[in-house]
């Protein structure tokens, strides 16, 4: 595969991901309070579920896929890129994608059992301190936790190998801040300010995600990437 069409398979994923992302957090925020609705209580959050399971399954798989797409993205940047940083990059993008799926495939595949169970008096005790367990370890530790990491690390890296070729200083600027930003989340249970910090993190991500989708897939990288084997 062509330098050309590796770059516009990576821009068309990391578009596609973070408008994916930006329409799911927005919907679900809207019909699910979503995530501000976690630190209600379990019984409050199953009744809400409940209420809009359709269309709250529906926006959690669109945040599966947005964050399933960053495993592509990665795998087409680190060929792009090439050497030692480009497999940190796959590894990295790849890791990254499959944390935050394992986390967010819980609202469609585990959460609605739970909901259901929930009704029953006899078994509502049990119900509820399963979604707790599946939220602390898939959600927070996995999804949460080890997502941040490896989405600012991904970030980080991808920052790194576009500046030799693609990226303007003040996008690089961008890209840095957002992952450092996004890393606060690792701290949130200790430290529960760092919520907003890594919320705005997200934001200005996916921000720039597109605006990086937008570069890889202009002219400049078509002119840009003929000279791409001097920075392998």
């Amino acid at each position: 595969m062509s330098d050309l069409a590796l770059a516009r398979r990576t821009g068309i994923s990391l578009g596609l991901a973070s408008l994916l992302a930006i329409a799911g957090f927005t919907v679900l925020g809207s019909v699910f309070e979503y995530p501000q609705i976690l630190d209600e209580p379990t019984a409050d959050i199953l009744a809400l579920y409940r209420d809009h399971q359709a269309a709250v399954m529906a926006w959690f798989l669109v945040l599966v896929l947005s964050a399933a797409l960053m495993a592509p993205a990665g795998v087409w940047l680190g060929r792009l890129t090439g050497g030692r940083l480009g497999r940190w990059i796959t590894i990295t993008g790849v890791a990254a994608a499959v944390v935050q799926v394992v986390g967010l495939q819980r609202w469609v595949t585990l959460v609605p059992g739970i909901s259901r169970d929930a009704l029953d008096p006899a078994q509502r005790a049990d119900a509820e301190d399963r979604f707790e367990l599946w939220h602390t370890l898939l959600g927070m530790a996995i999804g949460e936790t080890l997502g941040y990491a490896l989405t600012a690390t991904f970030t980080v890296l991808a920052v790194v190998a576009l500046r030799r070729w693609l990226l303007p200083r003040w996008l690089a600027y961008v890209g840095y801040t957002a992952a450092a930003l996004i890393a606060t989340g690792i701290v949130i249970p200790l430290v529960e300010p760092a919520s907003l910090t890594n919320f705005a993190g997200y934001v200005l991500w996916c921000g720039w995600l597109l605006a990086v989708a937008w570069l890889l897939l202009s002219p400049r990288a078509a002119a840009r990437t003929t000279r791409l084997d001097q920075y392998r």
